[in-house]
């Protein structure tokens, strides 16, 4: 094993998830693909990234949409590296990202907690 291809992101609606990522998160769309079943297969990652990508997964039942937005309990769960922080911050900012703190700059790095449009909390990081 080299490697985690995916995390599974259970969403509301592929269209919606879809521009946020690609639109305000500046990810790349991997794959589209009509399942047949009247669901997708769904994937994105971080632009010119090699690494793991997100699984956008509709939720399917009430059990799953209840999921939505709190799939790690409130804490941050996702780690989006960059290599030009103030840029991607300001970017992200002008997409209409909502922030939760004001940049911080730690031992480890630059980082700022943000939420995608589920309410998923994610870091922006910019490692030492």
């Amino acid at each position: 094993m080299s490697h985690i291809a995916l995390v599974t992101l259970v969403v509301r609606d592929y269209d919606e998830a879809l521009s946020f990522y690609t639109g305000a998160l500046g990810f790349e769309l991997v794959e589209d693909t009509d399942r047949g079943d009247g669901s997708r297969w769904v994937v994105v990652r971080p632009r010119g990234g090699e690494g793991t990508g997100l699984l956008l997964a509709r939720a399917k039942d009430e059990a799953q949409e209840a999921s939505v937005g709190a799939q790690t309990g409130g804490r941050v769960g996702f780690f989006l590296h960059t290599e030009d922080f103030a840029g991607d911050h300001a970017r992200m900012l002008a997409a209409g990202v909502r922030f939760l703190e004001e940049p911080r700059h730690e031992v480890y790095g630059s980082v700022a907690v943000f939420e995608d449009l589920y309410g998923n909390r994610w870091d922006l990081l910019q490692p030492a």
